[in-house]
């Protein structure tokens, strides 16, 4: 299973800008879908945005976050990003990263490994 160390959480100004990291273990291929999810306080888990590894797409985006959110990987030093611009309240949550979908869209969640999970809080 890859192993995931998710950093750059944080609380910020609404407006403000967050960039979140997720670096992790050997892939199992060359090709492997990773994502971001989060996690509101009372609601279930929901997608931010994944990509591809091999960098053909640009990406997929949840509406909530098209626009503001960019994904990235960067193969050379094994990290995930999701850089966050234009916070904003309802953006508060824990974010996840998840590596290597199993099946299905990008949006169901079905992921083989999860990071942690750390804490966003955007102060309005």
């Amino acid at each position: 299973q890859v192993q995931l160390r998710e950093s750059g959480g944080g609380s910020v100004q609404t407006g403000a800008s967050l960039r979140l990291s997720c670096a992790h273990s050997k892939l199992p291929r060359s090709r492997v879908c990773v994502a971001w999810y989060r996690q509101a306080p009372g609601k279930q888990r929901a997608p931010v945005a994944a990509i591809w590894t091999d960098g053909v797409h640009p990406g997929f985006y949840d509406n909530s976050v098209a626009g503001r959110f960019t994904i990235s990987h960067d193969a050379a030093t094994s990290t995930l990003y999701l850089q966050m611009d234009g916070l904003q309240p309802e953006d508060s949550a824990v974010y996840y990263c998840a590596v290597d979908k199993i099946g299905g869209a990008w949006f169901e969640g079905r992921f083989r490994s999860w990071g942690q999970g750390m804490q966003v809080t955007v102060l309005s």
